[in-house]
């Protein structure tokens, strides 16, 4: 394994267990993103389901998005996310960024997930 590869290792494990300290029963909100798209995902971990999740790929979020790797699409991504979330019943979660900082693509679908109606 690469030292990039460890440190990214360690820096999600960190913001994972600060995230499981205040979680109080929370679904959490992962965000993974790679150089041509983001996903995102609504986890309820004390059952390890699924509750709502998005993504670039979705077939019918495709046609309205140009590109995957922006700050536009990451926008539309947090407002669809937060819509499915919302009619899963889950209004209340707390953000997991994994190892990205919080600026550009994950912030844009955080904000956007905010104004969608999810709140953390």
């Amino acid at each position: 394994m690469s030292k990039q590869n460890d440190a990214t290792a360690r820096r999600k494990a960190r913001v994972r267990r600060a995230i499981k300290a205040v979680a109080n029963g929370r679904p959490r909100l992962s965000v993974y993103r790679t150089g041509k798209q983001i996903y995102a995902q609504v986890i309820d971990d004390a059952k390890g389901v699924t509750l709502a999740s998005a993504s670039t790929r979705d077939k019918d979020l495709r046609a309205g998005i140009k590109s995957g790797a922006n700050v536009e699409a990451a926008g539309q991504i947090g407002k669809v996310l937060a819509e499915r979330a919302v009619k899963a019943g889950v209004t209340e979660v707390v953000f997991d960024r994994g190892p990205y900082m919080y600026h550009g693509r994950v912030k844009a679908l955080a904000e956007a997930a905010r104004e969608g109606g999810l709140t953390f």
